[in-house]
C-alpha cells in the first residue's frame, strides 16, 4: 500500500510554496487622489524603494512619477526562484498649467504624497489678429 504520492510529501510541499503568488507587480503605484483644503492630492504607494529611487517631474501640465530599482544579483546565492522586481516604474497624470513651484511632494514609508493648487494658471482671453 503507497501512502504517500509518487513524487512525495516534500516535493509537492515545495512546489506548492514556490508556486503562490505572494507579490505582483500590479501592487506597485497604487494610486488615490484627493481633494483636501485648496489642494488636490496624489498618494501613491511605492514599497520597497527609497527616496533617492523615486522622481517627479512636471512638464506641459503633466505630472510625471518615477520609481527605478537596479538590480541585485549576488553571485554567492543560489537562487531556487526570484519574484522580486527590479527596473522603472512610471505613471503620469494631467493636472493642468501649474506654477511649479507650487507642487509640494514628500516620501515616507513607500508612500508617496504630492500635493499641488487646485486653481490652475489663468491664460489671457483669446485675441483676434488683424489682417492687413
Amino acid at each position: 500500500m503507497n501512502l504517500l504520492p509518487r513524487r512525495g510529501f516534500f516535493g509537492d510541499l515545495f512546489d506548492d510554496f514556490f508556486d503562490i503568488p505572494l507579490v505582483t507587480t500590479n501592487n506597485i503605484m497604487k494610486t488615490d487622489i484627493y481633494e483636501e483644503d485648496n489642494n488636490y492630492v496624489v498618494e501613491m504607494d511605492i514599497p520597497g524603494f527609497k527616496k533617492e529611487d523615486v522622481t517627479v517631474d512636471y512638464d506641459k501640465g503633466y505630472l510625471t512619477i518615477r520609481a527605478k530599482k537596479e538590480t541585485e544579483v549576488k553571485e554567492d546565492k543560489n537562487y531556487i526562484k526570484r519574484e522580486r522586481f527590479y527596473g522603472e516604474y512610471k505613471r503620469s497624470f494631467y493636472i493642468g498649467e501649474l506654477d511649479e513651484s507650487s507642487i509640494k511632494a514628500n516620501f515616507e514609508n513607500g508612500i508617496l504624497k504630492v500635493a499641488f493648487p487646485k486653481k490652475q494658471l489663468e491664460h489671457p482671453s483669446k485675441k483676434t489678429i488683424t489682417i492687413e
